[in-house]
């Protein structure tokens, strides 16, 4: 069953918490599409995976090359798996793809502070339940670790 995990920022960017999520992703052996909703932005994604850290590297690529098949990390701006990821991170609002039940994981990133953002997530939330995924909410503490929520 597809598990999907809706991950509320507030007071936090994307570009800080996807790196160590991705890192975690590929720690567990994973492979993992990002989907955001242009791609300008999955070309700023793609810059800031380069540059995040100085002690860290990110293996990965945008569904652009030819290789993207290899790659452990593919940045994409539409539906479609082209490399075999069982994760998908879904960014600025992407949609659910329509194959989000061949994922083990979906993992929908979402600004808060951002009421389109937020409701989009919601109708997410909605789908996502309908659909028999099972769903978690997850929400940054004071120190920035992520808690499950109910």
């Amino acid at each position: 069953m597809t598990e999907v995990l809706f991950y509320h920022l507030q007071d936090m960017t994307l570009e800080s918490v996807l790196p160590p999520l991705l890192e975690k992703s590929l720690e567990r052996g994973w492979r993992v599409v990002v989907q955001s909703t242009s791609q300008e932005r999955a070309d700023a994604l793609d810059a800031h995976l380069w540059t995040y850290r100085d002690d860290s590297f990110l293996p990965h690529a945008t569904w652009r090359v030819g290789d993207a098949a290899d790659q452990p990390i593919v940045l994409a701006v539409e539906e479609g798996n082209p490399n075999r990821a069982n994760v998908r991170f879904l960014v600025d609002s992407a949609p659910l793809p329509a194959d989000s039940e061949t994922y083990d994981r979906v993992v929908l990133v979402f600004n808060g502070d951002d009421g389109e953002a937020l409701a989009a997530a919601r109708s997410a939330w909605t789908d996502c339940k309908k659909r028999g995924f099972e769903v978690t909410y997850w929400q940054a503490d004071e120190r920035g670790r992520w808690q499950r929520r109910e």
